[in-house]
């Protein structure tokens, strides 16, 4: 439908993605914090996040915006790191922490297309 296809509700819908990505990859850390030489997962999406915004130079001396795509989500695992003598590097904390703002962000998210459909809710009942 052409009404859902505007770069709004598209941004809305892959920051939406990319958090849904990011709670499981952080669940999976957690489920296994014990596992001898698990190393942690994480997404990176905050580039294809950026890369979505659309910006625009008033005067040709400011810092040029890239409007590209940018890059997909990727789930990538820390191999550099050791937390623990099992060869295991997820840390609680980090990932509670992780989580938390994954959440955040999240519902921000939800909170920002609820009010894209009232407003078009409102638009379809003519304001009343």
């Amino acid at each position: 439908m052409v009404m859902f296809s505007s770069s709004i509700f598209q941004m809305l819908e892959r920051g939406l993605d990319a958090t849904a990505l990011k709670q499981k990859t952080i669940t999976d850390n957690l489920a296994n914090i014990n596992t001898p030489n698990y190393k942690a997962k994480k997404v990176e999406f905050q580039t294809e996040l950026d890369g979505s915004l659309t910006a625009y130079r008033t005067s040709s001396r400011h810092v040029p915006f890239s409007t590209s795509g940018g890059r997909s989500m990727a789930v990538t695992r820390d191999s550099s790191t050791m937390m623990n003598n099992n060869g295991n590097n997820v840390d609680l904390d980090k990932e509670m922490a992780d989580l938390a703002k994954n959440q955040i962000l999240n519902q921000a998210l939800v909170q920002r297309l609820n009010g894209k459909f009232n407003s078009l809710q409102m638009v379809i009942k003519g304001g009343k």
